[in-house]
């Protein structure tokens, strides 16, 4: 018998279907994937168990037996939680660890007195569930994102959850913290917990889950034991495309060198670098985090100067003091942190898309508004950005169309070297796919690429030439046919042959 049953799910907003008579299922101690790209319906499903929305149409069963549920207290009641990414919007900063954590105790308690020691003993016990060593006391204001998580997860455990709702919940987290998290689910199986676990990585798909669910356009087109399914087949049913479609790789002329880096060195994070990147080429710089990727696109880019080295545009030494210089040199920097150094999220994407041309497009020092709104549809057009229209706020956009504003913004300044530093992370798998088709078109115009991750699938299925960073140093260079997940993770992770260093 199922824990959980969904069945025949509809939801329309103004008369648009975002759901269409969907069926889902979880299982007691089961781990189920649900994925789908951007607009799939994956979120308006789990909106509608977590009380969010209510359906049209459908019935929910927990243990075989019909529940209504119409508002997340309905959720709480039947013991559905969730994990958001978005950890801030579902704690009290002002309030300490211990009253985060049994917060609905505390609020049952009505005027009546708190047996403080006791509720500090359960959350101390809650945490310790969920490995974590936290002080109870502590404010929740001066906490790290994965210890928020954490304290997310051991209030559930108070609250008596049955099934959990994991959205995205690894996107903000680094490596370690990531498997701390995924200790964690297990736990949660252990103790049988069904968990929906929403997720754009499939490599985490295929470690953690038991079972999976694609949707597409509103439907649920498949559900499959891991065991019985691959990537190539997930891939394909989310978007209708084979798993090579993923990674459109666009074959471009290599020519003469564009940029090239010698002995660049900062610190600890960028020791004694050196490398070369091509017109047409696309040049991944991939390691674990940590290995010095997003610090040496830093240096690249004017952000930060290094201690020691020289960088040349062209075969000429390029002084980079500031940023400013670097796109002055024909270099531009597409950041990680996109909302918070790659657009301005509460400026339009008209604004955001014209920035670094506002002096091209001003007269007498008056911006043409004009010309900005012919700027920002041509470049809306060329690269697909879903938009209602070029006045809206970057903040109402998908991850995914506010990383392609990011992209855009840069496409007429001349630019001959685009550095991305992780430009899929946060994305789901359209707009990852529009992403990599953007890049190869720079790549076939002529421009130099190079592309920082951590994803070693991506690496492999976008680039010409791979560089491995390993703690600060670019240890090991592999072209596109040699390169395999398991020998980049050898060198990234310390591999001792170090007999091709370069």
């Amino acid at each position: 018998m199922a824990l959980l049953s969904m069945s025949g799910i509809t939801k329309s907003f103004a008369g648009v279907p975002a759901l269409r008579s969907v069926d889902f299922e979880l299982r007691s101690g089961e781990i189920h994937a649900l994925l789908g790209a951007n607009g799939a319906g994956k979120s308006t499903l789990m909106k509608v168990l977590s009380g969010a929305y209510s359906p049209d149409a459908g019935v929910i069963r927990i243990d075989d037996q019909a529940v209504q549920i119409r508002s997340p207290y309905d959720a709480k009641k039947h013991g559905i939680q969730c994990i958001y990414q978005e950890v801030d919007t579902a704690l009290a900063a002002g309030l300490s660890v211990a009253e985060n954590i049994m917060m609905d105790k505390i609020s049952a308690g009505g005027a009546g007195l708190l047996n403080w020691n006791k509720l500090r003993g359960e959350a101390e016990r809650a945490l310790a569930q969920v490995g974590a060593d936290i002080p109870v006391r502590k404010p929740v204001e001066g906490l790290t994102l994965a210890e928020k998580q954490l304290v997310l997860l051991a209030r559930l455990l108070t609250e008596e959850a049955r099934i959990v709702i994991f959205d995205e919940p690894t996107a903000p987290l680094s490596l370690e913290e990531a498997e701390r998290l995924f200790r964690v689910m297990q736990r949660l199986k252990s103790s049988g917990i069904g968990s929906v676990f929403i997720t754009h990585r499939l490599p985490e798909v295929f470690r953690m889950s038991d079972r999976i669910t694609v949707m597409r356009d509103g439907e649920r087109v498949l559900t499959e034991a891991k065991d019985n399914t691959n990537a190539d087949g997930i891939i394909q049913a989310m978007l209708g495309k084979t798993f090579a479609a993923e990674f459109p790789k666009t074959e471009a002329a290599i020519g003469e060198i564009l940029l090239e880096a010698e002995g660049l060195t900062l610190g600890h994070k960028v020791r004694d670098v050196s490398f070369t990147a091509r017109s047409g080429e696309i040049v991944a710089v991939v390691g674990l985090v940590g290995a010095g990727k997003t610090e040496l696109s830093r240096v690249l880019f004017g952000a930060d100067r290094p201690e020691s080295g020289t960088i040349r545009v062209k075969g000429k030494e390029a002084i980079l003091r500031e940023p400013v210089d670097a796109v002055q040199n024909g270099i531009v920097l597409v950041p990680e942190e996109r909302r918070k150094q790659g657009i301005l999220v509460q400026e339009s994407v008209q604004r955001n898309i014209s920035l670094p041309l506002l002096d091209a497009l001003s007269s007498l020092g008056i911006v043409s508004l004009r010309k900005e709104k012919r700027l920002a549809e041509d470049v809306i057009q060329r690269l697909g950005i879903k938009t209602s229209s070029p006045g809206l706020a970057a903040a109402y956009l998908s991850g995914g169309n506010q990383q392609k504003v990011s992209i855009g913004k840069w496409l007429e300044t001349g630019a001959n070297v685009f550095l991305f530093d992780e430009p899929t992370k946060g994305v789901d798998i359209g707009a990852k796919s529009d992403i990599f088709s953007i890049i190869g078109e720079l790549a076939s115009r002529g421009k130099s690429i190079v592309y920082f991750t951590c994803e070693f699938a991506e690496a492999i299925g976008i680039a010409d030439r791979l560089l491995v960073m390993y703690d600060g140093r670019l240890v090991k260079e592999l072209s596109r046919a040699e390169a395999t997940q398991e020998l980049i993770l050898l060198y990234a992770s310390g591999g001792e042959d170090r007999k091709h260093e370069i």
